[in-house]
């Protein structure tokens, strides 16, 4: 019976349970796995100065060169929780909140399809970059570069829905992507044991 049971953990995989494991996923795709544009990506979070982009500066390559994934998240440029503090004396910084909303059934029982939502804000003051470049766009841009109709393990193939301004008051602003993700019935399928019940189906009198 205690093998059983352990055996039927292994079946038991939801959207809800994993999206831990899917907001990692997505942050080391933007951040670790995808220079040079993660590095592009960091200097527009991390440097604000209007020629962030700048190759010439070497300076800006060393500085987001100590900064980790882990700390970006403490030092607030990578958001999971909507809410946004400003610490006295800290550097302008920009941010990117990502979202899971309006869960959905999908192919997979066992997993939802979801809308997945990229945030971009932005102190208004410094939107413009060289060359008629904003910010919060030129964020979005390498963002939807790297993650529209990718296939995400554990997540699915993501595929744009559409952007619109996001205007929050007098000195912060950007945009917002989304995104749907969509689940197939072959995701995860080597972890699943198809010769025994997932939670849906108990309760269905099959078992």
């Amino acid at each position: 019976m205690k093998k059983m049971s352990a055996e039927l953990a292994a079946n038991f995989k939801n959207t809800f349970l994993s999206c831990e494991v899917d907001q990692e996923t997505i942050w080391r795709r933007l951040f670790v796995e995808s220079r040079p544009y993660s590095d592009k990506l960091k200097k527009l979070l991390i440097v604000n100065t209007p020629n962030c982009l700048d190759e010439t500066q070497e300076q800006f390559q060393q500085i987001i060169n100590d900064y980790t994934l882990q700390r970006m998240k403490q030092e607030q440029y990578l958001k999971t929780v909507p809410k946004l503090t400003f610490p006295e004396h800290e550097d302008v910084k920009a941010y990117i909140l990502l979202e899971f909303d309006d869960f959905i059934p999908s192919g997979n029982p066992h997993y939802r399809d979801c809308v997945i939502s990229f945030s971009i804000i932005c102190h208004l003051d410094y939107w413009e970059l060289e060359d008629y470049k904003l910010r919060p766009y030129q964020i979005a841009g390498y963002i939807d570069g790297l993650i529209n109709e990718t296939k995400l393990s554990g997540i699915g193939t993501l595929q744009f829905m559409g952007a619109s301004e996001l205007i929050l008051n007098e000195y912060l602003g950007g945009i917002v992507l989304r995104y749907i993700a969509t689940h197939g019935r072959g995701d995860d399928s080597e972890t699943i044991n198809p010769n025994l019940p997932a939670p849906q189906d108990l309760g269905s009198g099959a078992w």
